[in-house]
């Protein structure tokens, strides 16, 4: 086995290595130096593109159609999108891998997943008349260049709404890049654009001339931390200066006279210059060292340093990690380093291994930790394991060691292993994978359709399985020729029992391929109704989604679901459907009485329900605005229920209805009253209080309304309106149907005791103590004390001395006397 550090390069003080993942990366026939090469980050997958500069070497007619094609990192052929909106000028991705398509008009296409469908939008502010120049690209959002100096920034891909710049100074926009806005104190995205001399910082509020006078600058580029700036001049010098341009920090001379290809950020700590088949690595303080390669060379950045792809090999570029340095430097006295030389002599039997174990033992847990560190950042299964080794030999003399971070760095090793696997090709370091997280590593194998890898990692890290058995499904609809029959069986035979399936995503993907059979099967097996109502009105089985939604119990799902069938349906054939379902009809009926009585009414007609439909008609009547039409529709319920005995005293009271209404008609005209709306006995009480006595007779008589009841309503009528007279008349009549102590009640309620009075003598079926309480009601206790005295009660007399006053006490003590002397 070679050494770990055989690929390490001394720049300066600091040590990089140039770690070769693959090999035989494309066929040699694809020449890669005529297409743009872009890579996700997080070492995700690659996009290729012919610009549209290159010249097309003669194959076929098929070779010279433009397309966008997506590898693996290894050269695995993922995806090819035929490309037929114009020219293509810029082609990036998103830190989920989203990769994105810009065309010289700003129309801008979003592939997510690695798939062939796309959700397109414009960039607008006046790209399709000047046209888009280039884009910058940041792990959510881009930046385009508009042929008017214009910037137009969008910041989000789920909502993309492009806004405007500041307006940018004019001139040849030699280099530009973008700042992120997570490393901006606007927390907004900055530009800087080198013009003429200087380079401009554009952000949405303003554009500032940093005032460089060393221009044009042929490069720019921002570090992944964004606190650094990196510029190629014109004379072949790279300076490299903080963010805020305060502070130059190294100036390289290339000595090249061709300006490079291209300039990327190794990381945060070195520069990488790349022309066609050399590149130059600058180190801090402008050390720098060379390769060469035989093929034309493309740079792919990323967080923690830079991937290098030709058509032979991907490597990757990067400062050798500070627990990798501490371990196998040259010479290196460290805990880390001796406890693994420990490991080399163990193997060999070697007594020394204990020597070492000693020597570092008060920082053995120290250079465990180192170990576990280290093997986390090497590619090779060698080292990983020898590092490992040592860790282990170390916790195992420990008293005490906490093996947390020791089981989960070799649970992540099993992972990195298993994705930089050529077939895979995912070659991610340790800081890229904790930076990505399991759960997003696992989507992009399944965006690769890698499931069954997908799963043993869910499964290994104990995460979520579910999304992976419904992309597996959604795949299987879209890609599957078997019958649908078949593919039915087999998706459910996989997915059923899995917790959090969702059988509607699955449904939906069968439904957009126009596999609507297949869909409604699918759909048999989601149990959320929420889920299965609207995509099966989708496929048309509008039957099976009501009752579906009815068996939810959700009175609004049902709702939605009669709502569509009422738009897309005959009223016949929609009646039809609800009336062998109780809780349609009901719901039907609960929202037409306030919205469409006429619904309402159709309904009741068309199930022959006369009485309902009476009630309705009887409903609109009462708040007709006028009389005629409140009589049509009286007159309208009274017909619906005629033709049935079991209605007619229904119908008789819709008849009398339509004569009330014309009495008040007629009493209306004569005496400018209002009367419309009344009851009958409301209607005589205003005639009473009106004087037309005679009009309420008539009412009485033509209504066969009982004498009890006129008698109580002409009483409350006269006192209401205080016609005390008429209440006298009323009561020198020789009997009333309803007594005489309504009367007293009535009367005394209206504050008029003197009359109330004279109504007590005619409660002659009331007892001696009632009347004695309606005297004292009046005030008149000496009335009372005499209906005591004539019912000889001692007891009342005495009780009512008790509550009167000086004058009426003696008056009730001579009837006291003349009680006693009586007896």
């Amino acid at each position: 086995m070679s050494k770990a550090t055989a690929d390490w390069e001394r720049v300066g003080d600091r040590f990089y290595r140039t770690t070769q993942i693959y090999t035989s990366v494309f066929d040699p026939d694809l020449e890669l130096e005529n297409y743009v090469v872009t890579g996700a980050p997080y070492s995700g997958a690659v996009a290729l593109y012919r610009g549209e500069d290159k010249i097309y070497s003669y194959r076929s007619s098929q070779a010279v159609k433009p397309s966008v094609d997506i590898y693996s990192c290894a050269g695995k052929f993922i995806r090819q999108i035929p490309w037929d909106r114009g020219t293509i000028k810029a082609v990036g991705w998103s830190e989920d891998e989203r990769l994105l398509v810009v065309t010289d008009d700003g129309t801008v296409r979003s592939y997510a997943d690695l798939q062939g469908d796309f959700s397109p939008f414009t960039i607008g502010h006046g790209a399709e008349e000047h046209g888009v120049l280039s884009c910058k690209f940041w792990a959510n959002g881009f930046v385009a260049l508009l042929g008017n100096n214009t910037l137009v920034a969008v910041s989000r891909y789920d909502e993309p709404r492009p806004r405007l710049l500041a307006s940018a100074p004019p001139g040849e926009v030699v280099a530009w890049t973008v700042i992120p806005p997570e490393h901006t104190s606007s927390r907004s995205v900055e530009v800087l654009l080198a013009i003429g001399k200087t380079v401009y910082v554009v952000d949405a509020a303003e554009c500032e001339d940093r005032g460089l006078e060393a221009g044009p600058f042929r490069h720019v580029s921002i570090s992944p931390n964004g606190k650094f700036i990196a510029l190629y001049t014109d004379d072949g010098k790279v300076w490299v200066i903080s963010s805020d341009f305060q502070e130059r920090f190294s100036e390289y001379e290339s000595k090249v006279k061709t300006p490079p290809k291209d300039l990327q950020w190794c990381g945060n700590n070195a520069v990488v210059m790349a022309w066609e088949d050399e590149i130059h690595l600058i180190g801090p303080n402008g050390a720098a060292s060379k390769f060469y390669y035989d093929s034309f060379v493309h740079l792919l950045p990323d967080i923690d340093g830079i991937r290098i792809v030709t058509g032979e090999v991907c490597e990757f570029l990067q400062k050798v990690p500070d627990p990798t340095e501490e371990v196998f430097r040259l010479g290196s006295t460290a805990p880390a380093s001796i406890l693994l030389d420990a490991i080399d002599q163990l193997e060999k039997k070697s007594p020394k291994a204990d020597d070492n174990i000693q020597l570092i033992r008060p920082n053995l847990d120290e250079a465990v930790d180192m170990c576990v560190r280290a093997a986390g950042q090497e590619y090779s299964i060698h080292w990983q394991k020898q590092l490992l080794k040592a860790a282990s030999f170390g916790k195992s003399v420990l008293d005490l060691y906490n093996s947390d971070d020791f089981v989960d760095m070799t649970e992540t090793l099993r992972v990195l292993n298993a994705v930089r696997f050529y077939e895979i090709g995912l070659p991610l370091s340790y800081e890229q994978y904790i930076r990505l997280t399991p759960e997003r590593l696992v989507q992009r194998l399944v965006n690769r359709q890698e499931y069954l890898l997908a799963l043993k990692i869910s499964e290994y890290l104990h995460l979520p399985v579910d999304k992976i058995y419904v992309h597996w499904a959604r795949q299987k609809v879209r890609s599957s020729s078997t019958d649908e029959d078949s593919i039915c069986e087999e998706i459910v035979r996989k997915l059923r029992g899995k917790r959090g399936i969702s059988f509607e995503e699955v449904a939906q993907a069968a439904y957009d391929e126009g596999r609507g059979k297949l869909a409604t099967e699918l759909l048999e097996y989601e149990p959320r109704a929420g889920k299965q109502v609207p995509l099966l009105l989708s496929v048309g089985e509008e039957s099976i989604a009501l009752d579906k939604a009815i068996e939810s119990g959700d009175t609004d799902l049902v709702f939605y679901v009669l709502l569509h069938l009422k738009k897309k349906i005959s009223l016949s054939s929609f009646f039809r459907t609800i009336n062998s379902r109780p809780v349609a009809t009901a719901i039907v009926e609960s929202s037409a009485i306030d919205q469409d009585l006429e619904l309402l009414k159709d309904l009741y007609y068309q199930d022959d329900r006369r009485l309902e439909g009476s009630n309705l008609l009887l409903y609109e009547a009462l708040s007709a605005p006028d009389i005629t039409p409140a009589t049509d529709k009286l007159k309208m319920a009274a017909k619906l229920l005629r033709d049935s005995k079991e209605y007619a005293p229904q119908v008789s009271a819709l008849e009398d209805a339509q004569k009330l209404l014309r009495f008040q008609e007629a009493f209306e005209k004569d005496l400018t009253e209002r009367f419309v709306g009344l009851s009958v006995n409301e209607t005589m009480s205003k005639l009473i209080k009106t004087g037309k006595i005679k009009r309420a007779a008539k009412v009485q008589t033509e209504f066969k309304v009982p004498d009890k009841t006129y008698w109580w309503v002409r009483l409350r009528a006269l006192v209401s309106s205080r016609e005390w007279r008429e209440v006298e008349e009323l009561g020198k009549a020789r009997k009333s149907p309803i007594g005489w102590e309504p009367f007293f009640n009535e009367i005394l309620g209206a504050g008029n005791t003197k009359l109330a009075s004279t109504f007590i003598p005619k409660c002659t079926s009331l007892t001696v103590a009632e009347r004695i309480e309606m005297w004292v009601k009046c005030g008149m206790v000496a009335k009372a004390g005499e209906e005591a005295l004539k019912a000889k009660d001692k007891s009342a007399l005495e009780e009512l001395r008790a509550q009167a006053s000086a004058g009426q006490q003696l008056e009730l003590d001579r009837m006291i006397a003349q009680l006693q002397k009586g007896r």
